[in-house]
């Protein structure tokens, strides 16, 4: 029987927005039936999300006791209480404070991996100074990205090239009003430390892993690794189908009463919040489809609404009521999609989203809004499982418009067939080569941890003790 000692550890450190949190989660679940413990560094509101994640996983071969969470202190700051130290419902104005008490618990971080020393890091997009500590330290760090290889094959591109160098692949491109996403990411990683953005591929030790698969994104990885000059490694899709979600009974027994592939499900993820208008155009667009729906709304934590019915064009709720029904706040989301009754997924396209999508073979209707998700847009389109909403100049969308990409996967016999089709390829291609790439990522960790251990006990790298502050390390299975 394996000893405890025997197990190599890794600290993971995401940055703290449920779309990075959970892939990492899974991938310490994945890396724990090998032979890893696992130390899961956030914060305390983000740890509560993990723990309970944890307790409702049914998976049982998982050894969830070798996932320790260790909570990270953020330093006193008024305008962000504890439940506020996540992205999720964060009000839009509080990210850059948020952003910035990230980079200020660098100190907590420090006492957290000295106490642990761990045999490596894995770290996350926000955090430059947390693999040059480890590196300081000998400590392999291994950068993973949440996010696709297609954005980041895009962006890498025009930073190494220039923004009027052509991209090789004609199907992934920017609108002219999206150009303006551009030129914000590149200025961001231009004025920031040399570090971050694309920096963290060259900190990355020997590879980079990929939230991706390659029956997907095989191009991409390939184009990625050329321009970081690094190995990338996909991770597979770190989808949890075996997780017991909190069952709405009457969302699941009113999907149960529809025809199969007979309902689109809309949803913007936990951290994008529609405006008014976008919801008046949205709610058209679902009236003038012919589809049923189940619509997620959410809201910034805290802020106060009138109810909703007074934010829907008057008189929706009572025109739709056969065949729509609006959540708000939270939705058993991957029970959602993985019903027969729903035919298509309205989304902004973020990259969880996009991946648990095609996981259960559901369609892309594409209306993209921030960062990485027009090019996820473009990717969902080329592949052939996504049809994207079409735009004005100015990238406003009308309900007109909504209802017409709805009615290509709901109406249209010929492209809904197809889009399905090869939604449902690429959902087998993905959960086969799955436990393979899963097994690849163990593979190259271990013997990565082995290649910088041998090279300690030839080097002599001097490792400094812990340091004694007032900071709490807290472990939670």
């Amino acid at each position: 029987m394996e000893k405890e000692g025997d197990k190599l550890s890794i600290l993971m450190f995401p940055w703290l927005a449920h779309g990075h949190i959970f892939p990492f989660l899974e991938l310490a679940k994945i890396l724990s039936k090998s032979n890893f413990n696992i130390y899961f560094c956030s914060t305390a509101v983000n740890l509560d999300s993990i723990r309970k994640s944890i307790e409702k996983d049914t998976t049982s071969d998982i050894d969830l006791n070798s996932i320790k969470l260790v909570q990270l202190h953020f330093p006193e700051t008024p305008q962000l209480p504890p439940q506020l130290h996540t992205t999720k419902n964060l009000p839009s104005n509080l990210l850059p404070v948020l952003l910035q008490a990230f980079q200020n618990s660098s100190s907590s971080f420090s006492y957290i991996m000295n106490c642990l020393k761990p045999d490596m890091l894995i770290y996350d997009f926000f955090q430059p100074w947390a693999p040059k500590l480890a590196l300081s330290q000998g400590i392999p760090s291994v950068y993973f990205a949440t996010s696709g290889a297609t954005p980041f094959s895009f962006f890498h591109h025009l930073f190494a090239n220039g923004t009027s160098s052509t991209f090789p692949y004609q199907a992934i491109y920017l609108l002219d009003y999206e150009k303006e996403i551009r030129a914000r990411i590149l200025a961001n990683i231009k004025d920031a430390d040399k570090n971050f953005a694309f920096g963290n591929f060259k900190m990355s030790s020997d590879i980079v892993l990929v939230k991706s698969c390659r029956g997907v994104e095989g191009k991409y990885i390939d184009y990625l690794s050329i321009l970081c000059k690094k190995q990338i490694v996909p991770t597979g899709p770190l989808v949890n189908d075996n997780e017991e979600e909190e069952i709405h009974s009457d969302i699941m027994e009113w999907l149960s009463g529809k025809d199969e592939y007979a309902t689109v499900y809309i949803s913007f993820g936990s951290e994008y919040f529609l405006s008014e208008t976008q919801i008046e155009q949205i709610a058209k667009g679902l009236e003038l489809c012919s589809a049923n729906f189940v619509w997620v709304i959410r809201f910034p934590l805290g802020e106060k609404r009138n109810n909703i019915e007074d934010i829907l064009p008057f008189g929706f709720l009572q025109r739709v009521k056969e065949r729509g029904i609006i959540v708000q706040k939270w939705a058993p989301q991957k029970m959602i999609l993985s019903h027969p009754s729903i035919g298509g997924f309205v989304s902004h396209c973020g990259w969880s989203s996009i991946t648990e999508s095609l996981y259960f073979g559901v369609p892309v209707i594409a209306l993209p809004m921030k960062l990485d998700q027009p090019i996820n847009a473009r990717l969902a389109a080329e592949a052939g499982f996504g049809v994207e909403v079409e735009r004005g100049d100015n990238g406003h969308f009308v309900g007109e418009e909504i209802a017409k990409a709805i009615d290509k996967v709901f109406i249209d016999k010929y492209s809904g067939e197809s889009l399905r089709l090869k939604a449902r390829e690429l959902s087998g291609k993905m959960k086969k080569t799955g436990q393979q790439e899963a097994e690849e990522v163990a593979d190259q960790l271990s013997r990565l941890c082995v290649k910088y251990k041998q090279q300690k006990l030839t080097s002599n790298i001097f490792l400094p003790q812990a340091i004694k502050t007032n900071s709490v390390i807290e472990f939670e299975v």
